[in-house]
């Protein structure tokens, strides 16, 4: 009789079985398998909490598919793979990125599996990975000053090709507050590209962002067709964006940060560099720049594999560069 890995539900009932307070043996019967196959899956495909069908089942996957990838992984893709997820690149994007530039196919699980070996022989890789956090919001009390800036234009004036994203030029604006509310950065998000522009600000004055934003996105003007806000009271001098970047400005409907969804996600990223509760003050320039320099450069799956870099500027950059 031929031998056949488990399935996926099978798993499961072993997971089950177990539970209920079944032996291997009893287990195998049930299931019609050889012992020897249970025991064995009960060995190999256990984690820290024991055996969970989940876990076996993606435990089997990366193994069954390393098997016959893993003549691909050698020393100096393994040493392109390092360089990358030291970018804070994800997996499925260092695999984008070497199949994309290299001609190397490997699927994102071998780089986990990677990953996790490095770990186990004590090595740093894994406190690249990236771990989702919730969006940054800001929170606002009872005295909510809201839809009170002066000449403001809703979203709902917005030309209707801007919710195409078939074009250059249409970005999204928000600020992340630091520790204290001393300090603050300004983050602009271009919508087809994903090229994201951040500002180092030292206060959240309307007059002081207003004109930050406009030296620092002057020499794109030529990119900036509208630019769409939070309702945050620091945009209150948005006729002054709006005039030195000959650009059109339009705020999101108040408590819908949805509409400005990119730029919700883009803060996250950023989020990953100056956790919450930085405090800004100590945060130079440079610190910003190199910030500014990853997100832009980092292939993205909803892109397609490329950069904001390639989108916008039609810049390709080589992430595996000494």
């Amino acid at each position: 009789m031929s031998y056949n890995q488990l399935t996926e539900n099978e798993r499961y009932q072993i997971y089950s079985l177990k539970k209920a307070g079944h032996s291997q043996i009893e287990i195998a019967e049930l299931l019609e398998r050889h012992p020897s196959t249970i025991c064995r899956e009960l060995r190999r495909n256990k984690g820290l909490r024991g055996y969970r069908p989940g876990q076996a089942q993606k435990l089997s996957n990366v193994r069954r598919y390393g098997a016959h990838k893993a003549r691909k992984v050698t020393d100096e893709v393994r040493d392109q793979i390092e360089t990358l997820l030291r970018q804070e690149l994800s997996p499925q994007q260092v695999a984008d990125y070497l199949k994309r530039c290299t001609g190397i196919s490997l699927h994102h699980e071998t780089i986990y599996q990677l990953i996790y070996a490095d770990k186990a022989h004590g090595g740093d890789l894994y406190t690249h990975l990236r771990v989702a956090s919730k969006p940054y919001r800001k929170r606002y009390g009872s005295n909510d000053q809201r839809g009170k800036i002066k000449n403001r234009v809703s979203i709902d004036e917005r030309p209707e090709v801007v919710d195409l994203g078939n074009r250059i030029g249409d970005w999204e604006g928000d600020t992340v507050i630091g520790k204290g509310r001393k300090g603050a950065l300004l983050t602009l998000v271009e919508r087809k590209s994903l090229y994201t522009v951040i500002v180092l600000l030292t206060g959240k004055r309307a007059d002081l962002l207003a004109a930050a934003a406009v030296a620092h996105m002057v020499h794109l003007k030529e990119k900036v067709k509208t630019i769409t806000f939070d309702n945050g009271l620091e945009f209150a001098g948005h006729e002054e964006i709006a005039k030195g970047l000959e650009a059109d400005i339009y705020f999101a409907h108040p408590y819908a940060s949805w509409e400005r969804g990119i730029n919700e996600n883009t803060n996250g990223l950023i989020r990953q560099y100056f956790p919450k509760g930085t405090d800004f003050s100590t945060v130079s320039d440079e610190q910003v720049q190199f910030v500014m320099d990853r997100l832009n450069s980092r292939p993205r799956a909803t892109r397609g594999g490329r950069s904001p870099n390639e989108l916008f500027m039609g810049r390709r950059d080589d992430l595996l560069a000494a």
